[in-house]
This record gives structure tokens, C-alpha cells and sequence, in this order.
């Protein structure tokens, strides 16, 4: 059988086996609804209780700060729109970057339609955004800063903290939203100064549908949408038990050993970069201040798609960079904005590693890449 090789781990991840079977008594025995009084509801709460216990532990925060959601989309919506509906008559100024996930991008045009102003930061060439530039745009109108922690094209990691700091140290009052989706488990998370912070599990080996979002205590927010008031009254409906167990498991998981398997990213990095440099013409644009698990590298001439097709028949799965925006076949608006030409954004390739990622699979795909790139350089023989 051919050799499959996933290197799309920033789109998703396959659900780890030890989350599978966590999960899985909640689907079967324990189904419970956890607001039923019930031994079955008093079961499903436990879990709840426990796995939200985990969370808080894992990130540093308080059980109560732990709200669980369906992902990063919601869990951004819910942040962002939340606070400016709740601190609307505090300010109508937001402040945010040009390199943000659509989550958080459209969340904001969204609040402009509502007679919010939104600045939309630039970033240097690496993706970057300065603790000081952020402190120059903030007006006495702020009411909210939300920068992503990672880049989820480049691997950028932002100073978030640092961020933070400047900010708060201007006005105390500012909240502080970072979007963490590419960031678990990949980097080192200090949440000292920030707000809220949005968490999603497909990207760490738990299933598709949950996510988190730490809400500080006193971060006041404006629900979504109304119900039983679950969550706080953040979120309503019945939880996705399952789902939250797997959550919190795949989250123990990641950080079980995490300085071993930040050592284990950088090793695949090195190893891939290496091989990279010798295919002429390829163009490295992820900086050194990013997450080994990404990188992003072009190949002027060759369009993305053309290359992804390639790769694929030799058994590599990549991608062009965003998965939620991919479908939409426009330039990449993060490769713009850290001023790449559209002869680079258009031949851009997205790779992305796991845990699950060997040394191997990045041998193989290397070579898959550099025959990839040799035939199609070279091209199809001319018929005469």
C-alpha cells in the first residue's frame, strides 16, 4: 500500500485513540443530560465538572473561567461581539491586526455594521505586530484588543503577553482577546494579562465541534444566543459531554511531556527546512520566530493548487493555508499583508506537523516535493 503523509495538521487532526476511549462510555453508558437530576444527568455533570477542572488546571485559570463551546469560530464570535455589545456604551473603538483568522476578521465587520470602529493593525514582514504599535493605536474609545497568539499561515508567534502588559499598564479597562487555536500545544501559553482566550479541539486530537473559551472573572459579555443558560449563561444547550471529555483528554495529552515533543517539532523543522533548501527556486517565507509546526514555503512559478495535486499523488496531503477561507479561491489576505508579491502568495504551500509526524514522513515528503517540483518546472514533453 502507498505511503499516506499528513502534513495538514494546522486544518485538523486525526482524534488521538486515548481521546477516542475517554469518549466513549459518554456515548454509551453515560449519556446523560447534565442538567437532568437523575443518576444519569449526575454522571454527564461530573464529567463535565472534571474535564473543566482539567482545562483550568492545564492553562493556569479557575474552573469557573473554563466556557465550553464548539470550536475556535464560536468561541471568537462569542469574544469578540460578546464584550463590544457589553462595553458599547464604554467605547465603540476595536483594535485587532490584519493577519487574523476570518473567525475574528468577519467578527469585526460584522461590529462595524453595528457603528463600531475597527482599526486593522499592519504587520511587519514577518507577521509581527510590536507591544508598541499596539499601545500607539489604542484611543480613549478601546474597548477591546484581540491579536492572535499564533499564526495559523506563517507559525508567527505574537507577543501576546507582552501585549497584554502594554495595554493594561495604558487602561486596565481594555479587554484582551487572543485567538490560541494554533497555539496549544505547540508553544509555551502564558495567559498573565489576557482576557480571553479562545481554545479549539480538532486542532489538538480531540474531535471537531469543541473548543473552549477562558473568560476571565469580571469580563462581562453579551451571549450569542439564548437558552437554558448553560455555561454561565455564556452558552447556552445541552453540553457535548462527549465531546468535552475528549477536550480536556486531548489537552492532558498535549501537555504530558511537552517539553519532549517541542524538542521532537523542532527536529521535523530542521529536518524539512533542510531538504527544502536544496530544491532551487523555493522560498522559505515562515520567520524564525514561529512554531516549529509550521511552515510555509513558495515556489514562484508553480501554482499552489498544481503543486497540492502533485504531492498528492505521491501520497502527501498538504494545503494553501487557511482551511476555512480555502474554499473561497482568494489570495491569501495574511501573505499579503506581510507584503509577499502574487507571484509568492499564489505558489505559497502550507506544512503542517503533529505528534504523530516522524522524522520519516518528513524525509518522504521532502523527496515527493523535490520530484514534484522537478517535473513541474520541467513540464509536460512537447508533441510535435
Amino acid at each position: 500500500m502507498r505511503r499516506e503523509v499528513y502534513l495538514d495538521n494546522n486544518a485538523t487532526t486525526p482524534v488521538a485513540p486515548e481521546v477516542v476511549e475517554a469518549m466513549a462510555p459518554y456515548w454509551r453508558e453515560h449519556f446523560g443530560n447534565p442538567s437532568s437530576a437523575h443518576r444519569k444527568g449526575v454522571e454527564a455533570e461530573r464529567a463535565v465538572r472534571r474535564s473543566r477542572a482539567t482545562i483550568a488546571r492545564l492553562l493556569g485559570v479557575n474552573e469557573s473561567e473554563v466556557i465550553f463551546t464548539s470550536g475556535g469560530t464560536e468561541g471568537d464570535n462569542l469574544a469578540i461581539k460578546g464584550v463590544a455589545r457589553a462595553l458599547r456604551r464604554r467605547g465603540m473603538h476595536i483594535l485587532t491586526t490584519k493577519i487574523e483568522h476570518p473567525a475574528v476578521l468577519e467578527s469585526c465587520r460584522d461590529l462595524e455594521a453595528e457603528g463600531f470602529r475597527v482599526t486593522y493593525l499592519d504587520v511587519d514582514a514577518e507577521g509581527m505586530v510590536t507591544p508598541e504599535a499596539v499601545e500607539a493605536a489604542l484611543t480613549p474609545e478601546t474597548i477591546l484588543v484581540s491579536i492572535m497568539h499564533v499564526n495559523n499561515e506563517l507559525g508567527t508567534i505574537l507577543p501576546i503577553s507582552e501585549i497584554a502588559e502594554r495595554v493594561k499598564r495604558r487602561n486596565p479597562e481594555i479587554v484582551i482577546h487572543s485567538d490560541g487555536v494554533q497555539a496549544i500545544g505547540k508553544t509555551r501559553v502564558d495567559l498573565h494579562g489576557v482576557d480571553l482566550y479562545t481554545i479549539s479541539g480538532h486542532k489538538i486530537h480531540a474531535p471537531k465541534g469543541t473548543g473552549a473559551l477562558i473568560v476571565r472573572e469580571g469580563v462581562r459579555l453579551v451571549p450569542l444566543f439564548s437558552g437554558g443558560g448553560q455555561e454561565r449563561g455564556l452558552r447556552s444547550g445541552t453540553e457535548n459531554v462527549a465531546g468535552i471529555v475528549g477536550l480536556a483528554r486531548a489537552l492532558e495529552l498535549m501537555y504530558e511531556n511537552l517539553e519532549e515533543k517541542l524538542a521532537h517539532f523542532r527536529t521535523l523543522r530542521e529536518r524539512f527546512l533542510d531538504g527544502v533548501r536544496g530544491i532551487p527556486g523555493a522560498r522559505i517565507n515562515s520567520p524564525e520566530r514561529s512554531v516549529s509546526t509550521t511552515v510555509n514555503v513558495s515556489f514562484p512559478g508553480i501554482p499552489a493548487e498544481v503543486l497540492l495535486h502533485a504531492l498528492e499523488e505521491e501520497g502527501v496531503f498538504a494545503s494553501t493555508g487557511a482551511a476555512c477561507a480555502s474554499r473561497k479561491r482568494r489570495r491569501s489576505h495574511v501573505l499579503e499583508a506581510v507584503g509577499l508579491p502574487p507571484e509568492v502568495i499564489d505558489s505559497s504551500v502550507r506544512f503542517s506537523f503533529s505528534r504523530y509526524t516522524t522524522v520519516e514522513d518528513v524525509e518522504w515528503a521532502v523527496r515527493a516535493l523535490h520530484r514534484a517540483v522537478e517535473r513541474l518546472t520541467i513540464g509536460p514533453p512537447v508533441r510535435r
